[in-house]
């Protein structure tokens, strides 16, 4: 696996794959590699010729007072866990190459960027455009990998790359949950202990969601205010946001319908973690409901409870 730090370097590297006429997959990460990572990875292998991971810490996408300075970083670890999935290269630029002294255009993405993680981090998705941009330019990739977990930048990545004609093909993969059901983050090493039991109220709060959909109920109210029961019994649980939303638009919507996705933002001690599911009929795969939502097929109907009781 090649580590490549400078942008001219990538762009070579890519050249030399174009000649061969080999597919290209971009994952794009902030490193920190885990499980969900990885599932990319492994994903992106399987579809293409040639696969680069991208491991770069985000500045722009930081407000004042978030985490970046104490955001993990481990190259060394983070190269040794892709090297038995035989990646072809690491793309590992410094702040100064993504952003050189008189860098000063950046991506709007409009009303969707500033709802939801938008309004909690002001201009957050405006730094996400901005590098995911910057890193297509650069890699030029057939198609790029990115986890369902963060729901909403990836729709904003997808209006990213309609605006712009990128053509680049999306891949969005099944959140990764750890035994105890936390959705595996970056961010879970902040946890305590006591922490980390707390947060395994999100993933409760999302089972009840998909429990209370699968048993009939359609109307959104009835379904967040048991999901705010669930998430208020634990006072370490500190909720920003929860709603349950239209997948295209990310609308907020009264009645629940196949495809609908139910979002969670909290704050757990110092710690923020976003989870989501997606809403759709009983026994459906992870990969049939994010085809129903990535499809934008929001609108479908639920099946009956009847229906639910014979499968």
């Amino acid at each position: 696996m090649q580590v490549i730090r400078s942008v001219e370097e990538m762009k070579s590297f890519v050249g030399e794959t174009r000649r061969a006429a080999k597919s290209l997959a971009l994952v794009p990460t902030m490193g920190a590699l885990h499980n969900g990572h990885l599932s990319l990875v492994r994903k992106a292998k399987n579809q293409c010729d040639t696969t680069v991971v991208s491991i770069f810490v985000n500045p722009t996408q930081f407000g004042p007072s978030e985490d970046l300075e104490r955001y993990p970083r481990n190259l060394e670890k983070d190269v040794k866990a892709l090297m038995p999935f035989n990646v072809s290269a690491a793309f590992v630029p410094s702040v100064e190459e993504m952003y050189p002294v008189g860098f000063a255009t950046t991506v709007d993405p409009g009303a969707i960027g500033r709802r939801l993680e938008g309004a909690s981090r002001p201009d957050h998705f405006r730094g996400v455009a901005t590098v995911v941009l910057k890193l297509f330019n650069i890699v030029m990739p057939d198609r790029a990998y990115f986890g369902q977990k963060d729901f909403q930048q990836t729709v904003v990545i997808s209006g990213l790359v309609k605006d712009f004609n990128l053509g680049v093909r999306m891949v969005l993969c099944p959140i990764v949950r750890d035994g105890d059901g936390v959705a595996v983050s970056s961010r879970n090493i902040y946890l305590a202990a006591e922490e980390r039991v707390a947060a395994r109220a999100l993933n409760r709060s999302l089972e009840k969601a998909r429990k209370l959909v699968w048993g009939g109920e359609i109307l959104t109210h009835r379904v967040m205010g048991e999901m705010r029961r669930l998430l208020g019994s634990d006072s370490r649980v500190g909720l920003d946001y929860l709603e349950i939303v239209d997948p295209g638009s990310l609308n907020s919507v009264e009645r629940i319908t196949a495809g609908c996705l139910a979002l969670v933002a909290v704050k757990i001690g110092s710690t923020r973690l976003i989870d989501n599911t997606i809403l759709g009929p009983f026994g459906a795969s992870e990969e049939d409901l994010l085809r129903i939502s990535r499809a934008n097929h929001c609108g479908a109907a639920l099946p009956s409870p009847k229906s639910l009781q014979a499968s």
